[in-house]
C-alpha cells in the first residue's frame, strides 16, 4: 500500500486523498483545455469552409452569368428560355392547326352542299407548282414541273399541191404536228394556247396529253397577225385519270428577262413526242418577219425545231415566258430559236379564251358572204397605200355583203374579231358560221380623204346546193395521182410549215 511520510519518516494521514484530489483537478483542467482547443479548431474549420463556399459559389455564379451573356450575344437561348420559346411556338402551331381544321371543315361542309351538283367530267386540272419560292432549280426540276402542262397537237388538213407538169393545183390531206400549253379551264372546256400556223386550216385537231391519251379539239379563236391560237378540249371528253395528271401552266413575266438568262424549251420536236432543250436568252425584242408579219420576239440558242411550235419557253423558276415558234428553222441556221414573249401574248390569249367556241357546221347550214377578194400584203400596202387585209374586188348583187353596205374597194380587216389577210381566211371562218347568223366585219373604207375604220354587221346567206357542188368541184382532189404526173411536196409539211 502506497503511503506518504514526513521528514521524520512518519506517515502523513489524509495526504493520499489530497494528492488524488489535486490529480483529479489537474486532469479536469487538462480536459477543459483540450475541449477548448478542439472547439477553436472546429470554429476555424467552419470559418474556412464558409469562406471557401462563398468563393466557390461566387465563382460559379460569375461563370453562369458570363455564359448567359455569351449565349445571348451568339443568339443561343438557355434551357429555360428555350422551353418558354418552344411553349410559345407550340401554342402558335396549335392555334394554326385549329384554324386549318376549322377551314377544312368549312370547305368540306361547302363541298357536301354542292356535291350533288358536281359531275365526274367537270374535274379541275391542277395548277403547275410555282417554283420561284424555291429559288432557281436545275433543268430536270423545271422540266418535271412543266411537262404535265405541255401537249402535242396533230392537225389533219387539206394542202394544195401544184403539179410540175401542168394540170393546175391538186389537194391532198396532210398531217402536221405541233405543241401547245395548257393555260386555263372553264366550266366545260380545257383551254390550250399554241401558234396559229400549227392549227391553221385544220379539218381535224387532236391533242395528246402527258399520259399519252388523245382527245379531239376545236379552234376556239385565232390571231393570224400575232401567230396565236387557242384550242379547246371538252372537259366531258377527258378521263378522270388524265385530268389528275395534267396541270395548268404557271405564266411568268417575259418583260423581266435579261440577256444571258438560262431558259428551257419543251415541245413535240420532229413529232417524236415531248423533248427538252436548254440555252440562254440571246436577244430581246428581236424584229423578225415571218410570212410578211413582223414581230418582236425572244431569241434563244435553245434548240427549237419543227414540231416545237406552240410549245413553252420557261425560265429557271418553271414559269412560261415565251411561246416557241419554229417558223425560221433551217439547215442554214444554228443556235437561233425564237419565241413570242408571253407578256405581249397574254392579253390576246385572254381575249381568245373568252370567245365562243365554234364547230364546223353541216353542209345544209353552210353560209356565204357574197364577195370576191384579193389579199393585200405589206408590200402591196406600201406600194399602193392600201391597208393590209382582204381587198373586196367584187360584190355579189343582192348578196349578204351588198345588203350590209359593203362595196367594191373596201378592205376587210377582221371577221367577227378574227384577223383575216386573204379570201381563204374568210372562207375558213365561214365554215364555223351557220346561214342566218349575224357577224361583225371590221372594214377599212376610203371616203376620199383616206381610209377610215368602219364596223359592218352582215347577216350571212344560205349557200345553195349548186354553190356547194361548184365549190366541191373547184376543190376536187384526185384519189390517185397518175404515175406520169409529178408534184412537189414540202418535206417539212408534217410540222405545220
Amino acid at each position: 500500500m502506497y503511503e506518504n511520510y514526513d521528514f521524520e519518516n512518519n506517515i502523513i494521514s489524509g495526504e493520499k486523498e489530497r494528492l488524488d484530489a489535486e490529480a483529479r483537478i489537474r486532469r479536469a483542467r487538462e480536459l477543459k483545455e483540450q475541449k477548448k482547443e478542439n472547439r477553436s479548431k472546429w470554429f476555424k474549420c467552419v470559418a474556412y469552409a464558409l469562406v471557401f463556399g462563398l468563393i466557390a459559389g461566387g465563382t460559379i455564379q460569375a461563370v453562369n452569368l458570363g455564359g448567359d451573356l455569351l449565349r445571348s450575344r451568339l443568339g443561343i437561348l438557355n434551357g429555360r428560355e428555350n422551353a418558354r420559346d418552344n411553349d410559345s411556338r407550340d401554342d402558335r402551331e396549335k392555334a394554326e392547326l385549329k384554324k386549318a381544321d376549322e377551314s377544312e371543315k368549312d370547305t368540306r361542309d361547302a363541298g357536301d352542299e354542292d356535291k350533288e351538283e358536281e359531275k365526274l367530267n367537270t374535274a379541275k386540272a391542277a395548277v403547275a407548282t410555282p417554283l420561284d419560292s424555291q429559288g432557281n432549280l436545275d433543268v430536270s426540276d423545271v422540266a418535271a414541273n412543266a411537262m404535265p402542262s405541255i401537249v402535242s397537237i396533230t392537225n389533219k388538213s387539206v394542202q394544195e399541191v401544184r403539179s410540175f407538169f401542168g394540170g393546175g393545183i391538186r389537194e391532198y390531206e396532210s398531217v402536221s404536228a405541233g405543241s401547245g400549253i395548257i393555260v386555263g379551264q372553264n366550266d366545260s372546256e380545257l383551254l390550250i394556247v399554241t401558234n396559229n400556223h400549227v392549227v391553221e386550216g385544220a379539218k381535224e385537231l387532236s391533242v395528246c396529253f402527258i399520259d399519252d391519251e388523245v382527245y379531239e379539239a376545236v379552234v376556239k379563236g385565232n390571231d393570224r397577225d400575232n401567230d396565236l391560237a387557242v384550242i379547246a378540249v371538252k372537259s366531258s371528253d377527258i378521263g378522270k385519270s388524265t385530268m389528275n395528271k395534267i396541270a395548268i401552266a404557271t405564266i411568268g413575266d417575259s418583260d423581266a428577262l435579261v440577256i444571258g438568262e438560262q431558259v428551257v424549251a419543251i415541245g413535240n420536236a420532229l413529232g417524236y413526242g415531248q423533248s427538252v432543250t436548254t440555252g440562254i436568252v440571246s436577244a430581246l425584242e428581236r424584229d423578225v418577219e415571218i410570212e410578211d408579219i413582223a414581230q418582236d420576239l425572244i431569241q434563244t440558242d435553245a434548240a427549237i425545231n419543227p414540231g416545237n411550235s406552240g410549245g413553252a419557253l420557261l425560265n429557271m423558276r418553271g414559269e412560261v415566258v415565251g411561246i416557241n415558234s419554229a417558223k425560221l428553222a433551217s439547215s442554214q441556221i444554228e443556235g437561233m430559236g425564237y419565241a413570242i414573249p408571253i407578256s405581249a401574248a397574254t392579253p390576246i390569249i385572254e381575249e381568245l379564251m373568252n370567245r365562243q367556241t365554234r364547230e364546223l357546221v353541216d353542209k345544209k347550214d353552210a353560209s356565204y358572204l357574197g364577195i370576191a377578194g384579193v389579199a393585200v400584203s405589206d408590200e402591196i400596202s406600201k406600194t399602193y397605200d392600201i391597208p393590209t387585209g382582204v381587198y373586196v374586188s367584187e360584190v355579189t348583187e343582192k348578196g349578204p355583203a351588198e345588203k350590209a353596205g359593203i362595196t367594191k374597194g373596201d378592205v376587210i380587216k377582221k371577221f367577227d374579231g378574227v384577223s383575216v389577210s386573204s379570201i381563204n381566211d374568210v372562207k375558213e371562218q365561214l365554215k364555223y358560221y351557220k346561214a342566218g347568223e349575224t357577224v361583225k366585219l371590221l372594214v377599212m373604207r376610203n371616203d376620199g380623204s383616206g381610209y377610215k375604220e368602219v364596223t359592218v354587221n352582215v347577216t350571212l346567206g344560205k349557200k345553195s346546193e349548186s354553190d356547194i357542188k361548184d365549190e366541191e368541184e373547184e376543190n376536187y382532189r384526185e384519189e390517185e395521182i397518175p404515175e406520169d404526173e409529178g408534184f412537189y411536196i414540202d418535206p417539212f409539211s408534217i410540222f405545220g410549215y
